[in-house]
């Protein structure tokens, strides 16, 4: 088992201890994302960041020295604010080349020494989320043709950035590039209902398919291009909302991934549902189906996440029979919490690791050719629009310190005994660990509780003293005015 997760933080001592966690834990493999705009801030290569090199080769660096081997994403949803100013952004067939630019110099300068490449990480967050929605940047809603076009860019966009990389840079560097996919498992409501059943197909083909399908067969899912084409032609539209590859992209596109990142967190029932035409077009009505989730579900914090471990069993066999059986390393999964106080005792995650591990392990078992599984996430860090509310991190991290201290939640030693162990501990040991983490979560919970009043006294020294000084000398030449004033 292997365990990684995103790493922002810039500053190099923080860097060296959290890479002492990974090391503790014996993990090895850590994946973090690079920053575009960190690298090159106008997106072009005529205006190279240096110092944003240099921060990525000492991180690449310090892994591989403590053999912790470099998992790298090129794309986590960073963007060059001019890109999106002056082109907007996905939206545009420019930035096909622009981030082949980007690509192409990260394998010059890293490649040496990095193995595993991601080009995107959960492309469907960037599309649907981006520009459909608006809930994440760019914060644009250009409901049932924003989503479709910018997929249509970001997939095309890829398989360049493979041709680079198979082109110019593998027989050298011997490395792998894949893109990393997330999707939820669609259940039918009832099993022996067609429709349902249907529905379920369309939820994942709109979800996993949209991507997967051009990779890895050369075009969209048939389903989306009927369903989205018939809702186009009810519309009055003389052409369909989602994109067209001409017979040379299909080609160009298809076979373009060394494996598959596979994101996964959570499961829902589908049913059918119709949307007409015109009433709230969008790629939501254009799937003609309704998503519910069972109340029994566990549900630790995320109101989008519930813990069905039975669903990634059913969807890693989904993707072995859909797309050839291909190499999959699981990137993301995890559960987060969503509490007030401060719990290190994360009883919930624990169940959430073996309970999903497990049913990982039946799929290995049922021939599904998975070769890694990075947990989300090492260290609790910003969920873009939920901000620091919602945690997944194994390791607690104090927000409010400057020093953004870590504290490991019971999860860390749950996880480091499985990989210890290469598998879950037996009963009696799993026991005589629990009465340990107990004592450990008590005794880090009494220190987070110190944590307030240690706050309130950096407050007091950063700016309480440093204002009442002012006014004091402020005071006294006021005072000493009006004793010259005096004395004159």
């Amino acid at each position: 088992c292997q365990i990684g997760g995103r790493h922002n933080v810039s500053l190099w001592f923080v860097l060296q201890d959290d890479i002492t966690l990974m090391k503790d834990m014996k993990l090895n493999h850590y994946r973090f994302s690079i920053s575009w705009p960190r690298i090159l801030p106008s997106g072009q290569k005529t205006e190279l960041n240096e110092r944003g090199i240099k921060y990525y080769e000492d991180l690449i660096n310090r892994l591989l020295d403590n053999q912790i081997t470099p998992v790298v994403t090129l794309y986590h949803w960073d963007l060059p604010q001019v890109l999106q100013e002056k082109y907007g952004g996905w939206q545009n067939a420019s930035m096909v080349n622009y981030f082949n630019d980007f690509a192409d110099l990260c394998f010059q300068r890293f490649g040496n020494r990095v193995k595993y490449w991601i080009t995107f990480n959960n492309p469907w967050s960037i599309a649907v989320e981006g520009y459909e929605t608006g809930e994440h940047a760019p914060g644009l809603k250009l409901r049932g043709t924003g989503a479709y076009r910018a997929a249509h860019h970001i997939i095309k966009a890829h398989a360049q950035v493979w041709h680079t990389y198979d082109m110019k840079w593998r027989s050298r560097q011997k490395g792998l590039v894949g893109i990393s996919l997330t999707a939820d498992w669609g259940e039918p409501v009832d099993i022996t209902n067609q429709r349902d059943i249907e529905a379920a197909e369309r939820y994942i083909q709109f979800y996993l398919g949209w991507f997967a399908s051009p990779i890895f067969s050369g075009d969209y899912p048939q389903v989306m291009k009927d369903y989205i084409g018939r809702k186009s032609g009810q519309q009055g539209l003389g052409a369909s909302r989602l994109p067209v590859f001409s017979p040379q992209e299909k080609s160009y596109i298809k076979g373009t991934s060394d494996f598959l990142g596979l994101g996964h967190f959570t499961t829902r029932y589908v049913t059918l549902k119709n949307y007409p035409s015109g009433l709230g077009d969008s790629y939501f009505a254009d799937r003609d189906l309704a998503e519910l989730v069972d109340p029994r579900w566990p549900d630790p914090g995320s109101e989008w996440l519930y813990s069905v471990p039975w669903g990634f069993r059913r969807l890693l066999n989904f993707v072995k029979m859909q797309y050839g059986n291909p190499m999959i390393h699981v990137t993301e999964n995890g559960v987060s919490e969503k509490m007030l106080c401060t719990d290190l005792c994360d009883d919930w995650r624990m169940q959430y690791f073996k309970d999903y591990i497990n049913e990982m392990l039946k799929a290995v078992k049922d021939g599904v050719n998975v070769k890694g599984y990075t947990a989300w996430s090492l260290l609790d860090n910003f969920e873009w629009d939920e901000g620091f509310s919602e945690r997944f991190g194994l390791y607690y991290v104090d927000f409010r310190s400057k020093t953004k201290p870590r504290y490991p939640k019971a999860s860390v030693h749950f996880y480091k005994r499985i990989i210890s162990s290469n598998g879950f501990p037996n009963q009696r040991e799993v026991e005589s660990w629990k009465r340990k983490a107990v004592e450990t979560c008590s005794s880090s919970n009494q220190l987070l509780a110190a944590d307030p009043l240690i706050g309130h006294m950096e407050m007091v020294t950063e700016i309480v003293v440093p204002t009442v000084c002012t006014l004091c000398i402020l005071l006294s030449a006021v005072f000493l005015m009006f004793l010259l004033r005096g004395r004159l």
